[in-house]
């Protein structure tokens, strides 16, 4: 281009854009926690395993569906089983070594979900049953008048 020719819109596209400095990555932090919480809510037809840590914060989580799991196959311990060795895999960047483990549900996957987790090297603290127990329920309907 000479010095007498007029910049052409898109020479100052091209200009503009190089111009822009890209965008600024922040590189997501993760803590090394060496104790955590794991929440187990085996359901009549799925088992949900999930990690979090002291405050509630979610790390991880896998359940017998998202293991591959389908249909009745889910509400079976050995779908359990795999589920608790998948969600132990996904926070092992975290780096713990011992857990809590809190336990709700009367599920087929309850007590299968437990060996999961230790055949995936992790240390049981305690075993903690927090199962909703009914306690005389609501105030039955009255007697009906016609």
């Amino acid at each position: 281009m000479t010095p007498d020719e007029t910049p052409s819109a898109a020479d100052a596209l091209v200009a503009t854009t190089e111009a822009k400095a890209p965008p600024v990555r922040r590189k997501k932090i993760k803590r090394i926690l060496p104790k955590a919480r794991v929440c187990v809510h085996a359901g009549e037809n799925n088992t949900i395993v999930t990690f979090t840590d002291f405050e509630g914060n979610v790390l991880g989580w896998c359940s017998s569906g998202a293991a591959g799991f389908k249909g009745t196959r889910k509400s079976t311990p050995y779908a359990a089983k795999v589920a608790a060795e998948t969600a132990a895999l996904k926070v092992k960047p975290y780096g713990i070594e011992s857990v809590t483990v809190e336990v709700k549900g009367l599920g087929p996957g309850r007590e299968q979900a437990l060996r999961g987790l230790q055949t995936a090297g992790l240390n049981l603290d305690a075993i903690i049953d927090t199962t909703p127990i009914p306690h005389g329920g609501c105030r039955p309907a009255g007697r009906r008048r016609v």
